[in-house]
């Protein structure tokens, strides 16, 4: 089976590719001689952004694809900073990478330095006009730390890596990258059955 990845972060396409790994499932970048229109991720949901840029995507390919989305929430933080689904605009402005990990090194700087956080992730997958599946079960979510002190590996596109470590072993998320490990306390269980689910059905 081939499936667009609806977003240009080659980091994201190639993660996704390894998350998924053995289920027959060709993950395709979109072709980069289509003008892709900007998409402005105005939903507030995970969900709703991942349908809002799958069906954007969607018109101007009109092949099956999928897009993904995810939600910041830092424990500790108030209601009114929790970054949601937000996590790269702050004060109506686009982050960088660097920007990024400066920022959230602060953030977390102001709770103690460490702070347990989670992503609670959305998919919308598109095969046609009429098959549209949206999913953000909590098989989806992802459990980690957020600390302030970055690591010095980068990883583009996956900024919050320098500074996301994983709960069970207390890597970075880049150094597991670096050794070609997933996350384990991870969503990769949930996308896996996903996708598997979804081979089944279109047979």
């Amino acid at each position: 089976m081939k499936l667009i990845y609806a977003t240009t972060n080659i980091s994201k396409i190639e993660y996704m590719r390894k998350m998924l790994d053995g289920l027959g499932i060709d993950i395709l970048a979109p072709d980069r001689h289509i003008a892709l229109p900007g998409i402005p991720e105005e939903g507030d949901t995970p969900a709703e952004n991942a349908y809002i840029k799958a069906r954007a995507y969607y018109e101007v390919i009109g092949k099956p694809l999928f897009s993904c989305d995810s939600g910041l929430y830092i424990q500790g933080l108030d209601d009114n900073r929790q970054p949601g689904s937000r996590v790269r605009r702050v004060n109506d402005r686009e982050l960088s990478d660097e920007e990024m990990i400066e920022y959230y090194s602060k953030l977390v700087k102001e709770l103690g330095g460490i702070a347990r956080a989670s992503y609670r992730n959305a998919i919308c997958l598109i095969i046609d006009r009429e098959r549209v599946v949206t999913y953000d079960g909590e098989d989806l979510a992802e459990s980690f730390l957020l600390v302030d002190k970055p690591h010095a590996i980068r990883k583009p596109g996956f900024p919050l890596d320098s500074l996301s470590v994983e709960i069970s072993s207390g890597e970075y998320f880049v150094e597991l990258y670096e050794k070609g490990k997933i996350n384990s306390d991870g969503c990769d269980t949930g996308f896996r059955k996903f996708f598997t689910s979804l081979r089944l059905n279109l047979r």
